[in-house]
C-alpha cells in the first residue's frame, strides 16, 4: 500500500513539473499569438489590401516606417513566396518538436526555454493565418525592408535571445575555469610554502 502511494506521489510530482514547464511555454506563446491574431484583424479590418496607415502627427515617418496591408504565402519577412503548403508541414514540425523537446530543458537554461516560447509562438502566429487564408498577412514595414508581422519579430528575438544566453553562458563558464585554475594555483603555493617551513624548522 505505502509502494503504491510512493509512486503516486512520484507521478503527481512529475506530473505538476510538466504542468509546470508547459505553463510557462504556452504562457510566453500564447500572449504573442494572440498579440500577432489581434493586430493582424486591425489591419485587415481597418486597411484596404496595399494601402498604408501613420497617426497624423507621424506623417514624417512614412519614408521610413508606417503600416501596411499585405500578404505572403512564403516564409518570414516575404520570403520564398508561393511555399505555403510548405511552410505549413514545417511549422507543424518545428511546433512538435519544440513541444517534445522542451520538457527537457534544464530549468537554469532560461535563455533556452524563452527562446523556444518565442518560437513556438512565431511559428503558431504564421500557422494560424495559413490554415485560415491560406496566406500570411504583414503589416509592418520598415525603410526597404520586406514587410513582416509580429509573429516574425518573435521568431527573430528568439534566436536573438537564444544567442544572448549563449554568450552569457560561456562567460560564466569561462570565468568560472579562471577561478578554479586561481584557486588552485593559490592551493599549490599554499602547500609549497607549508613545505619550505617545515624544511626551514628541520634545519633549524
Amino acid at each position: 500500500m505505502s509502494y503504491n502511494k510512493r509512486t503516486i506521489r512520484k507521478l503527481r510530482c512529475k506530473l505538476n513539473s510538466k504542468v509546470r514547464d508547459y505553463s510557462i511555454l504556452l504562457g510566453v506563446a500564447g500572449a504573442v499569438v494572440a498579440l500577432d491574431q489581434w493586430t493582424k484583424w486591425l489591419v485587415r479590418e481597418n486597411i484596404d489590401f496595399g494601402g498604408t496607415w501613420l497617426p497624423d502627427g507621424l506623417l514624417w515617418l512614412s519614408p521610413y516606417a508606417r503600416i501596411v496591408h499585405w500578404y505572403n504565402s512564403g516564409a518570414a519577412f516575404g520570403m520564398f513566396q508561393n511555399g505555403n503548403l510548405i511552410f505549413t508541414v514545417l511549422a507543424f514540425i518545428v511546433i512538435g518538436a519544440i513541444v517534445y523537446y522542451y520538457p527537457r530543458v534544464e530549468n537554469e537554461d532560461w535563455s533556452l526555454k524563452l527562446a523556444m516560447g518565442l518560437q513556438l509562438a512565431g511559428a503558431a502566429g504564421n500557422l494560424v493565418d495559413r490554415l485560415i487564408m491560406g496566406k500570411v498577412t504583414d503589416f509592418i514595414s520598415v525603410g526597404t525592408f520586406p514587410v513582416f508581422n509580429v509573429a516574425d519579430s518573435s521568431i527573430t528575438i528568439g534566436v536573438v535571445v537564444l544567442l544572448l544566453g549563449v554568450w552569457i553562458k560561456e562567460r560564466k563558464e569561462k570565468k568560472k575555469a579562471v577561478e578554479q585554475v586561481l584557486s588552485e594555483n593559490s592551493s599549490e603555493q599554499g602547500l609549497e610554502n607549508k613545505d619550505q617551513f617545515s624544511v626551514s624548522s628541520e634545519q633549524s
